[in-house]
């Protein structure tokens, strides 16, 4: 099977997702953690808490967006994509073509300024069976799209 890559610029995008993540919802988290355990416990773990959560939080968020971003891949096949993706549980998710309804390409604003795109494919199920595939290069997504619904076709 022949796997296809994200772009290396989805890298920066992993990092910039995980960054505003940490900002947006650890420090919130360490803050309340610590006022918490501070009020219902000894200080001692209170500060604990407070110093080795937030470094622990940017630990991750220094080394998983690599990880994520070497892990995520696709595959076009005759008869179905093929997602694969995952740092601590691996995913990999078939779609087939027959049951391709439509596909979406969004760029957020950050996508914009590094000139990405993601693909998300609408399946007939109904039930989880669509598929996502971010950090792709427009040009490319379009491609992908096309591929898709151009082959598709009834049961």
């Amino acid at each position: 099977m022949d796997w296809q890559p994200l772009d290396p610029r989805a890298k920066i995008l992993f990092y910039l997702q995980a960054f505003s993540r940490l900002f947006w919802l650890g420090v919130p988290v360490s803050v309340f953690g610590t006022v918490a355990l501070a009020s219902i416990g000894p200080n001692w773990v209170a500060y604990t808490f407070g110093i080795a959560t937030p470094f622990l939080l940017l630990l991750l968020t220094l080394w998983m967006p690599a990880l994520a971003h070497s892990r995520w891949a696709y595959a076009l096949r005759e008869d179905d994509l093929m997602i694969r993706r995952g740092v601590f549980v691996r995913h990999m998710t078939a779609i087939p073509r027959c049951r391709v309804q439509h596909v979406d390409i969004k760029q957020g604003p950050i996508e914009q300024w590094l000139n990405l795109s993601r693909v998300r494919i609408h399946t007939a199920s109904g039930l989880r069976g669509d598929g996502v595939i971010p950090g792709l290069n427009p040009e490319h997504s379009e491609y992908l799209r096309d591929q898709l619904l151009g082959s598709s076709h009834d049961d």
